[in-house]
C-alpha cells in the first residue's frame, strides 16, 4: 500500500510538471509530449484508489466579471476545510502547468484542462502540503487548504482578449475573483495565511505575494512560498535564450506589460519583469523560495530543449544526469551558480527563507515523498516540510539553506526520464523514472501495469 501511495503521489506531480512542451518546431507549444499523456492516464487510474479526493468547485458568476479560462469557461478550485486549531488558517496553492506563448499554443491549450474547466478533473488528491494527515503534513494538515486551478496560461496574469479566436487572457481577473470567493468563505477572518504554488504557480505566488498580503487584515500573519518557481534567464546549450524567447511570447500574446510590477518595468523591459530573479528582492511580504539547483523542468525546456539541441547531443544527459559527461555537468554547475547568485540579495532579509537542494527534480511541496516522508530530501538535517514550518512559525532564525554542489547530496529524489518502455515506474528509491515513448504503446503498457499496481 505504501508503494502504491508513493506511485500515486509522484504520478500526480509529474502530470502537472509536463505542461509546456515542444514537438520540435520553432514556434513553441504544440501538442503534449507522450510523457504527459502517459502520466495523466496513470494518474486517473491510480489516484482514486489510494488518496481521498477533493471535488472541483466552479466559481459561479465569475463570467459576469470577465474572469474566465482561455476558452471562456468558469475558473475552479478544490477546497478541503480546516478543522480544530487550523479552522481559521488558510493555505492557497496556485496550480502550475507551463504557459502558452503564441496564438497557436493558446488555441491548443484551451482544449485542455490548462485552458478550460470543461477538461479539469472533477476531483483531485490532496497530498504533501495539501494533505489532511498530521503524519504527512505536520504544520498545515488542519488548515483550510485550497488548490486554485490554472487555466489562463500566464501564471494568473493578464487582462486582455483575442476577439477573433475567442481567447480570453484573464488570469488577473481569475486571481481577483478567486480571492474574493475565498474571503467570502471565511478567509477574511484568517489569523494565518500562506500563499503557495508550484512551477508556473510558484511564479504566480511571487507575482501576487504582496497583493495577497493587502487582501487580509494587518493582524493576519501572511507569508508566501514559491516551489520550483525560480525560472532563470539562462543561456541554453546553443548559446541562445530559449526561456527568454518563451517568456517574451507569453508577455506579448497576453499583453502583460501593464500587469507587471511597475517597480521592475521602470528600469527593465517587460520580459525581464516576468523573470523571478528581477522581482524577488522587491517583495515586501515574507517569502520562502524552494527550488532544486538543477531544476529538471528548466534542464528539459530552458537549457537543452530540442530547438537548442537539434542533434540530440544532450538527449541522454538531460534524461538522466548519470549519463552526463564532465563538460555537461560543468554546464549544470554554472546554472547552479547563477541560481545561487540570483537569490543572494533576497537572502539578506531576515524575514525570507531558502531551501535550495542540489537535486535533479522540480516541484517538491505536493509530492509526499519530497515534502515529508522518512526518506525525504534534507538540508542541515531538516526535510522540506520542517524547514518551511520552522520559517513560517518562526521556530528558528535564519531558515536559509543552500546545498553544496552535485554530487554531494545523497538524500535527493531525482527525476529520471527513461526511454525504455519497460521501465514505466515511479520507484520508492531516489530515482523516479518515466518513459518518453510513442503514444501507441500507452494502452499496452497500462494494460500490463495497472493490475499489478492495484492488487
Amino acid at each position: 500500500m505504501r508503494s502504491l501511495l508513493l506511485i500515486s503521489v509522484a504520478v500526480c506531480w509529474l502530470c502537472s510538471v509536463a505542461a509546456v512542451v515542444r514537438s520540435g518546431s520553432s514556434d513553441g507549444f504544440q501538442k503534449p509530449r507522450d510523457t504527459e499523456t502517459v502520466i495523466s492516464l496513470l494518474e486517473n487510474k491510480l489516484m482514486a484508489s489510494s488518496v481521498p479526493m477533493v471535488p472541483l468547485t466552479l466559481i459561479q458568476g465569475a463570467d459576469s466579471k470577465g474572469a474566465v479560462c482561455l476558452d471562456g469557461t468558469l475558473p475552479g478550485y478544490h477546497l478541503d476545510r480546516g478543522f480544530g486549531s487550523g479552522a481559521n488558517s488558510w493555505l492557497i496553492q496556485l496550480e502550475g502547468g507551463g504557459w502558452c506563448n503564441n496564438h497557436r499554443s493558446c488555441v491548443y491549450r484551451k482544449t485542455t484542462r490548462r485552458g478550460s474547466s470543461k477538461f479539469m478533473e472533477k476531483a483531485l488528491a490532496f497530498t504533501g502540503i495539501l494533505s489532511n494527515k498530521p503524519e504527512e503534513n505536520p504544520d498545515f494538515f488542519n488548515w483550510n487548504r485550497i488548490k486554485l486551478r490554472y487555466c489562463d496560461g500566464a501564471s494568473f496574469s493578464g487582462d486582455s482578449q483575442d476577439e477573433g479566436s475567442q481567447l480570453f487572457y484573464r488570469g488577473q481577473r481569475i486571481w481577483q475573483v478567486a480571492m474574493q470567493e475565498f474571503l467570502s468563505l471565511g478567509m477574511q477572518q484568517a489569523n494565518q495565511a500562506l500563499l503557495s504554488g508550484c512551477s508556473a504557480g510558484g511564479l504566480a505566488s511571487i507575482l501576487h505575494c504582496d497583493e495577497f498580503r493587502e487582501l487580509l487584515p494587518s493582524s493576519t500573519k501572511v507569508k508566501c512560498l514559491s516551489d520550483a518557481g525560480m525560472f532563470l534567464d539562462a543561456v541554453d546549450v546553443s548559446g541562445g535564450h530559449s526561456l527568454r524567447n518563451m517568456f517574451e511570447g507569453v508577455v506579448t500574446v497576453q499583453n502583460l506589460q501593464k500587469d507587471l510590477s511597475s517597480t521592475c518595468t521602470n528600469h527593465l523591459d517587460p520580459t525581464s519583469c516576468f523573470f523571478p530573479q528581477n522581482l524577488i528582492s522587491d517583495i515586501k511580504t515574507p517569502m520562502f523560495l524552494l527550488n532544486t539547483a538543477y531544476d529538471s523542468w528548466q534542464i528539459q525546456e530552458s537549457l537543452a530543449p530540442p530547438t537548442a539541441d537539434p542533434g540530440g547531443i544532450w538527449k541522454a544527459c538531460k534524461s538522466d544526469h548519470l549519463h552526463c559527461n564532465s563538460s555537461q555537468i560543468q554546464f549544470f554547475q554554472e546554472f547552479r551558480t547563477q541560481m545561487v547568485l540570483a537569490v543572494n540579495s533576497f537572502s539578506t532579509s531576515d524575514q525570507n527563507g531558502l531551501f535550495i537542494n542540489s537535486c535533479f527534480a522540480h516541484c517538491q511541496t505536493e509530492r509526499q515523498d519530497t515534502w515529508f516522508a522518512q526518506d525525504s530530501p534534507q538540508l542541515n538535517g531538516k526535510r522540506v516540510a520542517e524547514s518551511v514550518g520552522d520559517w513560517y512559525f518562526d521556530r528558528a532564525k535564519d531558515v536559509k539553506a543552500i546545498d553544496c554542489p552535485y554530487p554531494c547530496d545523497t538524500t535527493c529524489h531525482n527525476l529520471i526520464f527513461d526511454f525504455n518502455p519497460s521501465a514505466l515506474e515511479i520507484s520508492a528509491s531516489s530515482r523516479f523514472c518515466f518513459p518518453l515513448f510513442r503514444a501507441s504503446l500507452v494502452l499496452l503498457v497500462l494494460t500490463k501495469l495497472i493490475p499489478r499496481f492495484l492488487v
